[in-house]
């Protein structure tokens, strides 16, 4: 340290080496390490994401360290970030490696309840709600300042181990701006921050749909396109009508059809010579790739702990790896509760063959691609 105090300048990209080597070595003691990195100047990039940096912007408690925030997110330094119910946790580098805690209060239950009430009939499905693609109704039930799912200035605790007096210091702010980039990739993580499940808005959705299809006696009756999503089963595409049996008076009045002659012909009988074709020993223990797959299904049923295990593989949340093989989550939250093997659609069970076969970075790639 000089004598006038300040500690001499390191440049960013001296910083960052050390970081990454303080960061190499927490993850070889085992700790999941989960960086965030931006690709150019814009932090996020879709609706939720976005959503979360204009709401920190319209605080005025935040203007004065939002550039340095900024800076410090996009040039790499948020090492690591993390975000459970009601805290996001951080590493930022500064001068130092920094420690960043912020505690957010989860959101109230009659808040939620409002939120879920005004969102009613409004959304889609899940993959719609989680791509953000709603209507600007909803977007301003969601986004709403006061009675949205975002936190006020006064549900939010901040601590930094940095020295710096301030309570928003720049790592704290650029931890912030990290949440925003975040949620890009996994916007369900809003509503675990919140302590909300982002599937009740669905519920909603199939209790409105439930309720809107009545039959003209005023009985209730389900609509056929929420049966899978109230019940988590799948509903069988094809479905073959009945034979109908005629009725006995039709068998009656149908007239008998003649039984023509017997013609009486002579055959000469002829041996048949039996031929057996001696199989190798190769033709014996080769089998088909049809019946190879057939007897590996029936070797290897799908059960709920086979399901529970993939989607740990995957490191999935069930709305997660229900969207990757095409199903409702309620269909996977039901595999995953019953013994013995499940009795899969043929479309799911193609979808299940294809997703086991996957590494965890394809099927991520294809969860976000899809």
């Amino acid at each position: 340290m000089r004598w006038y105090g300040w500690k001499p300048y390191v440049p960013v990209a001296v910083r960052r080496k050390r970081a990454l080597k303080k960061m190499e070595k927490l993850r070889k003691k085992g700790h999941d390490i989960k960086p965030v990195e931006i690709e150019g100047r814009k932090i996020a990039r879709t609706f939720w994401g976005e959503a979360w940096c204009e709401h920190l912007e319209s605080f005025s408690d935040y203007e004065n360290r939002l550039p340095r925030g900024r800076t410090y997110v996009r040039n790499g330094s948020v090492c690591h970030l993390d975000i459970a119910r009601g805290e996001v946790n951080a590493m930022v580098n500064g001068s130092e490696l920094y420690t960043v805690k912020v505690t957010i209060k989860t959101l109230a239950r009659n808040k939620w309840e409002d939120v879920k009430k005004r969102c009613a009939g409004q959304i889609g499905s899940l993959l719609e709600l989680l791509q953000g693609r709603l209507s600007r109704d909803v977007m301003s039930v969601v986004t709403d300042r006061a009675r949205g799912l975002f936190p006020l200035p006064g549900e939010i605790r901040l601590q930094c181990s940095c020295p710096d007096w301030a309570v928003m210091c720049k790592h704290v702010m650029a931890a912030l701006y990290g949440v925003g980039a975040r949620l890009d990739e996994a916007p369900e993580l809003l509503f675990l921050l919140r302590g909300v499940d982002h599937e009740d808005l669905i519920s909603a959705e199939v209790g409105v749909a439930v309720a809107a299809s009545e039959t003209k006696g005023g009985r209730r009756r389900i609509a056929e396109d929420a049966l899978a999503d109230v019940f988590g089963i799948e509903m069988s595409e094809d479905v073959k009508p009945a034979r109908t049996r005629p009725s006995p008076r039709q068998e009656k009045a149908a007239p008998k059809a003649k039984k023509a002659p017997k013609v009486a012909v002579k055959q000469t009988a002829k041996p048949k010579a039996k031929v057996r074709r001696k199989r190798t020993q190769a033709q014996k223990t080769s089998v088909g790739p049809k019946r190879a797959s057939q007897a590996a299904s029936r070797a290897r049923p799908v059960t709920g702990r086979t399901v529970a295990r993939l989607r740990a593989k995957f490191g999935m949340s069930q709305s997660e790896f229900a969207r990757l093989l095409g199903v409702s989550a309620p269909s996977v939250v039901n595999w995953e509760k019953k013994s013995g093997a499940l009795d899969l659609q043929a479309r799911s069970l193609a979808a299940w063959n294809e997703a086991k076969n996957l590494t965890k970075t394809q099927a991520w790639g294809k969860l976000h691609a899809s």
